[in-house]
């Protein structure tokens, strides 16, 4: 199978891409380059990705900027960081990489626990999850020949420590629970779906 993750070089990109490179043929997309560069926020650098990955089996994304900071701080501009970002970056990977991959492939997004359960200083991750875990289930009825999308949604991750202090009294989704919530979805028969790894 030829899989695209996109936001190979973050935490659960890159641990992602060494689950799956044993059993299938994975090329990496990421900002800063990789096998293939591409930044989310713009369609132009999706659409020139799919160019150069051609035909493939599955798409993950791992990646979604968003804006993390006080509530006081949000304004227009900080909220489009999310809006642009985790939100129509990866609908734009769905809506323009459906005329680059293969009949039965499958997409993967990611959005998270803050969609029902939000936390300080993460207004914008919250409202963008919202809107993707929608358009998920949404482009899981349109979606032709036999292409299935679904959403991963863990909590804070065992691998982000950093990130520990922002969710109390959450216990951290594990890197093998993110994984197999990942394996759900690529190798599973939903579709629509938001698989929950916490």
């Amino acid at each position: 199978m030829k899989m695209i993750i996109v936001g190979a070089s973050g935490t659960m990109g890159s641990f992602l891409s060494k689950a799956f490179e044993k059993e299938h043929e994975i090329v990496r997309g990421d900002r800063h380059g990789m096998d293939v560069q591409v930044d989310i926020t713009s369609p132009e650098s999706i659409e020139n990705m799919y160019k150069t990955t051609g035909a493939f089996d599955a798409l993950i994304c791992t990646a979604g900027p968003t804006f993390v900071g006080p509530w006081k701080n949000l304004t227009d501009k900080e909220f489009r960081q999310g809006v642009e970002g985790k939100m129509m970056g990866q609908i734009n990977l769905v809506l323009i990489g459906q005329r680059y991959i293969k009949p039965k492939g499958s997409f993967t997004l990611i959005t998270g626990a803050l969609t029902d359960e939000p936390q300080r200083n993460f207004a914008n991750a919250s409202a963008a999850n919202g809107a993707v875990e929608g358009f998920v289930r949404a482009a899981a009825i349109e979606l032709e020949n036999g292409i299935r999308i679904n959403a991963v949604s863990p909590t804070v991750i065992e691998n982000s420590p950093q990130y520990f202090p922002f969710f109390p009294g959450e216990i951290p989704t594990t890197m093998r629970q993110l994984e197999y919530g990942f394996r759900k979805s690529v190798f599973g028969a939903g579709t629509g779906q938001v698989i929950k790894t916490h």
